[in-house]
């Protein structure tokens, strides 16, 4: 290899490691760890399956926390195992279509964001409705208090409501109606 292959290679590497380490870096918002980010965005710019003994020498980490790693890429759908003709050791590649991986695990994430929050808000609009419906027990003041209250109430329910509506847009992608995902037309 050249001087000049060796410098295009070197810039290759550079980039990719700067997106990986961004990756790892913004990983939060998928509710994991920077080193778990890292392996993502390593299995991302392979051309290739890695097993867990490759994951382990590219990333000098343990065995058992690249096979955590895995599992939990898995569980969030980033990861997929692939079968390869010959080969009996397990091996891994990340799932490319970041489209879906938003869908999946936002939607997973708000709706039962949306189900915790409109439990407490029906439980809580009834507990206020029946203090209204008998307001001889309520001063004027405590009167206005709940009937404010129920009015914020309602509208977080019609939030959540709404909330959900644009995620079943996700889900159906209907949403690429609106907006289109860059090259297709």
């Amino acid at each position: 290899m050249d001087q000049k292959d060796n410098k295009n290679k070197e810039l290759i590497e550079r980039a990719c490691e700067r997106v990986i380490e961004t990756i790892s870096l913004n990983m939060h918002l998928y509710g994991v760890t920077p080193s778990i980010g890292r392996l993502y965005g390593t299995l991302f710019f392979k051309d290739q399956p890695m097993t867990l003994d490759d994951m382990k020498e590219e990333l000098q980490m343990s065995k058992t926390s690249m096979s955590t790693s895995v599992r939990t890429l898995t569980d969030l759908n980033m990861v997929e195992k692939v079968w390869i003709k010959g080969e009996r050791k397990d091996q891994y590649e990340a799932k490319k279509d970041w489209y879906q991986i938003f869908f999946d695990y936002f939607n997973h994430q708000w709706r039962k964001v949306i189900q915790v929050n409109l439990n407490a808000i029906n439980q809580s609009l009834k507990e206020l409705e029946d203090l209204a419906s008998d307001p001889s027990h309520l001063s004027e003041r405590e009167h206005e208090e709940v009937q404010t209250a129920i009015e914020k109430l309602l509208y977080t329910k019609e939030y959540y409501h709404w909330l959900g509506l644009l995620f079943d847009q996700f889900e159906s992608k209907e949403i690429f109606n609106y907006i289109k995902k860059p090259n297709e037309d």
